[in-house]
């Protein structure tokens, strides 16, 4: 995925000028070479820093370097004044850690209080109104150190993707879909750019790439893909014609950013003035680490890209739609396993995920816009979706919300794709979260979140949390295990 930051980690270590600086240069050695063993690029920085002007030596090294992510390793207690300017003033995240005691025999001139420095570090970042990343147990012996490094880099990639990304839109945001009408206030406050154009503009590109040489190799590549799903092979060089559209666009208009995603309007005007609809085009860019979200939904945009990062893998966005009845539920009992009823849903969007992700990929027509623009008629502008159930496995349900009162606010569930015909049309699936019920009512429904949630198709919680805190966003929610009350939930119900 080129649309998402490469991390290039540098390790420095810090010392307290009363300590042996060799305890800290020995441990950091240490942990660099288990890194490496665990196949992690790391690069090590010759300096230790002792005082401001080792800090600002180590600055010029990660810029000389290209280091764009970095691991502060308090070897001994270290000096929280330079140690926490460094991290002020390194542009990219930073992570701290601190060297735990190795041996019993070495408590006199080996002792290094790592343990206790951290806490004066953190006092001091709190001065400084800095947040980096501090694991759930910052403190270890070098093997442990190289774990947490390996925890660190989806973080990176979430923190350095927002802070060089651009969302690009078109269109306004709809009426009916008023959920996605957010403000882009809080945009500005993650360190993203937003460029809004209309649906003119959209159709002017679209328009501008028509005979562009590169349309029948995009069709090849579409036939490719596809394979037998292929059912419309005449529609794919008019969907050529737009996804070049889109990448040229992204291309000359990524300005001071790096990355870019997309949120489109798609419908219903779309259909009538592009003759198809964009979902198989949003489902390729999806696969290549640029999601394009339905409905001019923003932040189910930016979600999807933060899933991506946090992965490596595709992303989509779907709605959190339907139900499953009943008598599904029963005869598919085995297969739903400890799972109850409430703790399923179902995910579908009209077929924008990606192929990789979907049992026997074909390419359909949608019907919900069918049967309001092309009643009783042969589908035809409806064209254009990419169907199919979704693969089985381990999944993370994630949104990030701009709220009318310009907060920001999350939601983050794991769970997983059952093994269940989801017998409808669509990218869709069964999905399961345990206590699901409860999570829809108290934090989907009573935090106003809308009704687009980005899937990772991985489970990766862990690093979505910590990448919110990083970023500042302290209302998460998550879906409570029972007995753990919500703060919205009637104890007595």
């Amino acid at each position: 995925m080129k649309n998402i930051p490469a991390i290039k980690i540098g390790l420095v270590a810090v010392s307290r000028d009363c300590f042996p600086i060799e305890l800290s240069r020995e441990r950091r050695v240490r942990v660099a070479k288990e890194c490496r063993a665990k196949d992690l690029e790391i690069i090590e920085i010759e300096t230790i820093v002792e005082n401001e002007k080792d800090a600002l030596k180590v600055l010029e090294e990660t810029k000389e370097k290209n280091i764009n992510a970095l691991v502060i390793f308090l070897g001994n207690f270290g000096p929280e004044g330079p140690t926490t300017m460094l991290a002020q003033e390194f542009a990219g995240p930073v992570m701290f850690a601190a060297a735990a005691e190795e041996r019993a025999d070495s408590l006199i001139q080996g002792r290094g209080d790592a343990f206790c420095g951290l806490l004066n570090t953190s006092y001091n970042l709190g001065l400084r109104h800095l947040r980096p990343y501090l694991p759930e147990y910052p403190v270890g012996l070098a093997s442990e150190i190289a774990k947490i490094i390996e925890d660190f880099i989806p973080l990176a990639r979430i923190v350095l993707g927002l802070k060089n990304l651009k969302i690009i839109s078109f269109g306004p945001r709809p009426q009916d879909f008023l959920a996605c009408n957010a403000p882009i206030k809080p945009l500005y406050d993650l360190g993203v750019e937003i460029m809004e154009n209309s649906e003119l503009d959209l159709y002017d590109i679209y328009l501008e790439a028509k005979g562009d040489s590169g349309i029948k190799a995009v069709a090849s590549d579409m036939a490719k893909e596809l394979g037998k799903g292929n059912r419309y092979p005449a529609l794919l060089e008019k969907l050529a014609q737009f996804e070049i559209a889109l990448t040229k666009f992204m291309e000359k208009n990524l300005g001071a950013s790096k990355y870019a995603i997309f949120a489109n309007k798609c419908w219903p005007a779309f259909e009538r003035f592009f003759g198809f609809v964009p979902c198989y085009v949003n489902s390729r860019l999806s696969s290549r680490g640029i999601p394009v979200s339905c409905e001019v939904d923003i932040y189910g945009a930016l979600s999807e890209y933060m899933a991506s990062c946090a992965t490596e893998l595709p992303a989509t966005i779907l709605d959190i739609n339907n139900t499953v009845p009943p008598d599904m539920y029963k005869e598919a009992k085995d297969k739903a396993r400890n799972y109850k009823l409430s703790d399923l849903f179902m995910g579908f969007h009209c077929g924008n995920t990606a192929s990789s992700c979907l049992i026997k990929p074909e390419m359909k027509y949608q019907l919900i816009m069918h049967r309001l623009m092309e009643p009783d008629k042969k589908p035809d502008i409806t064209r254009g979706t990419l169907e199919g159930t979704i693969r089985p496995g381990d999944i993370t349900i994630f949104r990030l919300q701009g709220a009318s009162d310009t907060a920001i606010r999350a939601y983050i569930a794991e769970g997983e794709v059952l093994d269940i015909n989801p017998r409808s049309f669509g990218s869709i699936g069964v999905f399961a979260v345990k206590e699901m019920g409860r999570f829809y009512r108290h934090a989907l429904i009573g935090k106003r979140f809308p009704h687009h949630t980005a899937v990772a198709f991985k489970h990766a919680g862990k690093h979505l949390f910590a990448s919110l805190s990083m970023l500042g966003i302290d209302d998460i929610s998550f879906n409570q295990p029972k007995g753990m009350f919500y703060g919205s939930e009637n104890p007595f119900s």
